[in-house]
């Protein structure tokens, strides 16, 4: 006669999966080691190269700040094609070569905006716009700068749609910026000279009401008035 199967109790059942469980994970330890410590091995160089490029990139900012300084002063002066070149047998390398040894760096970045300016004072608007286009800073100012430079860039070969749209957008960026009453008296500008109405009476009106006390708000009426039928 087979004797009555004992019950287990939940402890011994807790202590039977724990054991069950361990020597399944040693199991597969064992079967997929190699597997594992190449895993292991894989984050432990991914991590590496992070925390490189991290201090590279901090590295180039540094060095990239230290050249925009070198040059903004010839930028300042309105010396706009020494400012893109650079001056031979000085230290002042030039925002083209800022750009290409530093870009992606915040300081890069700003030079390129400088880089875009320096085109688009010198009527070389392709370029300042292909500049702009690629500008790929976190700066909100920046950011807004690059917008209106395209918009001025569209405005100057007459694609007045382009330039309302851009303009538009950069007033949009962040609200704080000082120039967006500027940024939306174009872009209300150039949707009058397309005809478009109804969206140069929302950002000229947005003007008056969110930047009453700006030097664009003295002018809202004049533009108001053209728009009013």
């Amino acid at each position: 006669m087979l004797a009555k199967k004992k019950k287990l109790s939940k402890k011994e059942i807790k202590e039977d999966k724990l054991v069950t469980s361990f020597y399944e994970a040693k199991s597969f330890y064992g079967k997929n080691q190699t597997m594992l410590f190449a895993l292991v091995g894989g984050i432990a160089v991914i991590i590496l190269v992070v925390l490189f490029y991290s201090s590279k990139m901090k590295e180039n900012n540094l060095l990239a700040s230290v050249e925009v300084s070198r040059v903004i002063n010839t930028y300042n002066a309105g010396l706009y094609q020494q400012a893109i070149d650079g001056k031979e047998g000085t230290k002042e390398i030039g925002l083209i070569k800022i750009v290409d040894e530093y870009s992606g760096t915040e300081q890069g970045e700003l030079a390129r905006i400088y880089l875009a300016n320096a085109y688009f004072y010198t009527e070389q608007y392709e370029k300042a716009l292909d500049e702009y286009d690629d500008y790929s800073g976190s700066d909100n100012l920046m950011i807004a700068s690059a917008l209106a430079g395209k918009a001025s860039c569209y405005e100057v070969n007459k694609d007045y749609e382009n330039a309302a749209k851009y303009f538009a957008k950069a007033a949009n960026v962040n609200e704080y910026i000082p120039a967006n009453p500027d940024y939306l008296l174009n872009a209300g500008v150039n949707y009058i000279k397309i005809k478009n109405i109804s969206e140069a009476k929302v950002v000229l009106n947005k003007i008056k009401n969110d930047y009453s006390t700006s030097p664009a708000a003295r002018q809202v009426d004049k533009y108001l008035a053209q728009v009013k039928n």
